[in-house]
């Protein structure tokens, strides 16, 4: 099983269907969910019967892949969590090889770095374990915030295209770090 170390702030535990709570608590703010579905707050029922159904789908602990927890040391207060899957998981083009990156934080918790703390702690984790020849990442193009994350991870925006994911469609903006 893969561990991530904690970094000088924050510790990571990969999330299960026990969390179901806090991925609850997380989604019930229209400005955390403004960029994944236009500000609708996600349901108890979407999260047992969409999100944590999904997640198990994808979740590999020896490989790392899952929703990793983010927690803050200092006062073990959860404020996020970070997406790790193979691109196109749930399509036919699943590319095993390369590795989504993807994030959720509390707004309390923004611009304070703890985003990319988090996901440069987990992007030294694929490199480390050779998970990946290439990590992605995608966001709306307005989405500054995320955009400005991958651009601190090393990644390089690649293009503009449409993503069909059952949770998220539309147009966002696709950045990669070739890590080969």
């Amino acid at each position: 099983m893969i561990k991530i170390d904690n970094t000088q702030r924050l510790s990571f535990k990969l999330m299960d269907k026990d969390d179901a709570n806090l991925f609850f608590e997380l989604d019930q703010d229209p400005e955390v969910m403004r960029y994944i579905n236009g500000g609708k707050v996600t349901s108890i029922e979407d999260i047992e019967n969409i999100l944590l159904p999904r997640l198990k789908s994808y979740t590999n602990a020896k490989k790392g892949w899952g929703l990793w927890k983010v927690t803050q040391l200092q006062t073990d207060n959860f404020i996020g969590w970070v997406l790790v899957r193979p691109v196109n998981f749930f399509n036919d083009n699943i590319e095993l090889d390369n590795i989504e990156l993807g994030w959720r934080f509390k707004q309390s918790s923004w611009g304070k770095g703890y985003g990319t703390e988090a996901a440069m702690a987990i992007k030294e984790m694929l490199i480390q374990n050779r998970g990946a020849q290439k990590i992605t990442a995608f966001a709306f193009e307005e989405n500054i915030g995320s955009i400005k994350i991958m651009t601190k991870l090393g990644m390089k925006y690649i293009k503009t295209d449409i993503i069909e994911d059952p949770v998220i469609d539309g147009e966002l903006v696709i950045y990669e770090l070739d890590v080969r």
